[in-house]
């Protein structure tokens, strides 16, 4: 017998032990002493397996907790669990500066994209709870920070959370197709805030959300006075998303659309940018913008489609952002992108849960002696910030993406695109329509 089995039958006579002394106690309730007093039989392991010491008996609240690993320990207890969740993002890249613009936030950058650590976990009758802290651009703010209450049917969620702004946006940042997300999911200011929302999945194939949110917890909090301020920041919004996701002929396909009006009250008085960065991160420089805009209310609204079948994969999104001032006419915005992905690694497939792509698992992993998983995306994203006399800038970028998973939790993502701007940053001779290239490389590593 090997050192596996022999664990295996000490953990199996343990849990006999423990059952046998639950029964004891049951019938020792009922009145039932003689019975409870009884010798009762005792499992014996095989003849050809070495005894094994005695463990000591376990208490009934020990012998339910369950150790599972998911990236990290999960403690689970009957209905009640606790699970330690973390992520590193590590980036680095090059923006090539077309000749003319001399920019010093272009060329090579590297950061640690995030570091995030928190936990989750359920508090037993259907609550749950997340906390989530995360270092990024050197501060450390709350992400995911919130309770939910879930039965078979709804999803309650009070706390810093997503809007149900799109679904590029909706996708982990772990789990997307690329190193970041949709142009007009940044330069429409999506975030995470502070609200209550509700999410209905009674009806199959269908997902209905909406949710009442003020500002993120950053822009609550801050001590600064006057409109900016965070006890004068009263502003709030009312959002929404539907989904319908069939399966048919083997294909999870996904069908979306979301509404999206807020109310900015007093930070109507400050001002409000729309821009975009040249898709990488590390660069701060933004080259194309709108200027300083009186914006008091927003609406914006979009549609989704996705499908997945087998290896492949097909995503697009539209959305546009009406932005109300207070002393012009309404601009209108608006961005969109459409993309293809496809494992190259055999068996291997994108998940799809809870209207969103979710986390693909390699089914043959390094540690098992496999490859991995290895998946081709590619990508279309428009974005446009002018309307009338705002001219804030186009960008049509084309964008590849190679993304290896050596094991489940682990990613290398390797990115190139070519963004044509028009109306962007001008050169030295005031030549605003160019082409840049951009390339990046980023670690990540969650649990």
């Amino acid at each position: 017998m090997t050192a596996e089995q022999v664990q295996a039958l000490r953990k199996d006579i343990a849990a006999l032990r423990a059952e046998i002394a639950a029964m004891e106690k049951r019938l020792a309730d009922a009145g039932l002493a003689d019975a409870a007093a009884a010798p009762v039989a005792t499992a014996q392991a095989p003849a050809s397996a070495p005894a094994p010491a005695a463990p000591p008996l376990q208490t009934a609240s020990t012998s339910d907790t369950e150790i599972g690993w998911k990236g990290s320990p999960e403690f689970t207890s009957g209905d009640r669990s606790f699970k330690v969740k973390g992520r590193i993002q590590a980036d680095m890249g090059y923006v090539a500066a077309p000749d003319g613009l001399d920019d010093p936030g272009l060329g090579f950058s590297s950061e640690f994209r995030r570091i995030r650590l928190g936990g989750e976990g359920d508090l037993g009758g259907g609550v749950g709870y997340k906390l989530e802290l995360e270092l990024s651009d050197n501060a450390v703010d709350l992400v995911d920070t919130f309770v939910t209450y879930e039965t078979k049917s709804w999803l309650i969620t009070a706390g810093n959370h997503n809007q149900f702004q799109s679904l590029d946006e909706l996708i982990g940042d772990t789990t997307g197709s690329f190193m970041e997300r949709a142009a007009f999911t940044d330069a429409f200011n999506f975030e995470r805030r502070l609200g209550v929302s509700a999410q209905y999945r009674g009806v199959k194939s269908w997902l209905f959300q909406a949710g009442v949110f003020s500002d993120d917890v950053t822009a609550l909090s801050n001590e600064s006075d006057g409109p900016e301020g965070g006890d004068e920041n009263n502003s709030f919004s009312i959002d929404g998303r539907v989904v319908y996701a069939p399966k048919l002929d083997g294909a999870q396909l996904h069908f979306g659309a979301s509404a999206h009006w807020r109310d900015l009250k007093r930070l109507s008085a400050s001002s409000t940018r729309y821009r975009q960065r040249p898709y990488l991160h590390g660069s701060n420089t933004r080259l194309i913008g709108t200027p300083s805009l009186s914006v008091d209310e927003e609406l914006h609204y979009g549609v989704e489609f996705g499908a997945v079948r087998g290896p492949w994969h097909v995503a697009a999104e539209g959305h546009w952002l009406e932005a109300s001032q207070v002393d012009a006419p309404t601009a209108t915005f608006g961005g969109g992108y459409a993309e293809v992905g496809y494992f190259l690694t055999k068996g291997d497939t994108r998940a799809y849960k809870n209207g969103m792509f979710d986390r693909a698992k390699p089914v043959s992993p390094i540690d098992e002696g496999g490859l991995g998983s290895l998946q081709l995306n590619l990508r279309y994203d428009y974005l446009s910030l002018n309307d009338g006399p705002i001219r804030g800038g186009v960008q049509n970028a084309y964008l590849a993406a190679l993304i290896w998973q050596p094991l489940d939790y682990m990613r290398l993502n390797l990115n190139y695109g070519y963004i044509d701007y028009d109306g962007a940053t001008p050169l030295a001779d005031g030549r605003r329509d160019y082409g840049v290239h951009v390339t990046g490389a980023r670690f990540e590593l969650d649990f």
